[in-house]
């Protein structure tokens, strides 16, 4: 999920360091939100006609991309996605995502950009469409497909 998200972003047009803390930023709350956890009070949900005039959005503490949010916060100069007030920094992402693929997570990253460029604009920015036709058709051919490329087999 994580490393999908993160193409997602970064196709969106945000800088590919912003894009991996997107990407672990969003891996992180759909996991917590499995489990259930407290929110913060609630940021009223972007409606389509928004969302179109304006994909993306940011203010000070909050991050739209599409009709998704997310927490951020600036540390030294640079922006990073933020859950529970824990920053999503580029070595968290290389520690907690691209160490798992190795040597493979160059090919995984340029699949993952190549085939999130097939989808429009409308299906990336839209949580919901980007859930049903990009990830949950592909997450299990996906998963098993880099897990070989992660131990150096060819799928």
């Amino acid at each position: 999920m994580a490393l999908l998200q993160a193409a997602r972003a970064y196709v969106l047009g945000l800088p590919v360091e912003l894009a991996f803390s997107w990407g672990l930023n969003r891996a992180i709350f759909y996991a917590a939100a499995k489990r259930g956890f407290r929110r913060r009070p609630r940021v009223a949900p972007r409606t389509p006609e928004v969302v179109r005039r304006k994909p993306v959005e940011e203010t000070p503490e909050v991050y739209h991309l599409g009709d998704e949010m997310a927490y951020k916060r600036e540390v030294g100069g640079k922006t990073y996605f933020t859950i529970g007030g824990d920053v999503q920094t580029l070595e968290d992402f290389k520690r907690q995502i691209e160490a798992r693929f190795g040597p493979a997570f160059e090919r995984a990253w340029e699949e993952a950009v190549n085939l999130v460029k097939q989808f429009d604009e409308e299906v990336l920015l839209s949580q919901r469409l980007f859930y049903e036709r990009v990830y949950k058709p592909r997450r299990d051919e996906l998963a098993k497909k880099w897990s070989m490329m992660a131990r150096g087999r060819r799928p």
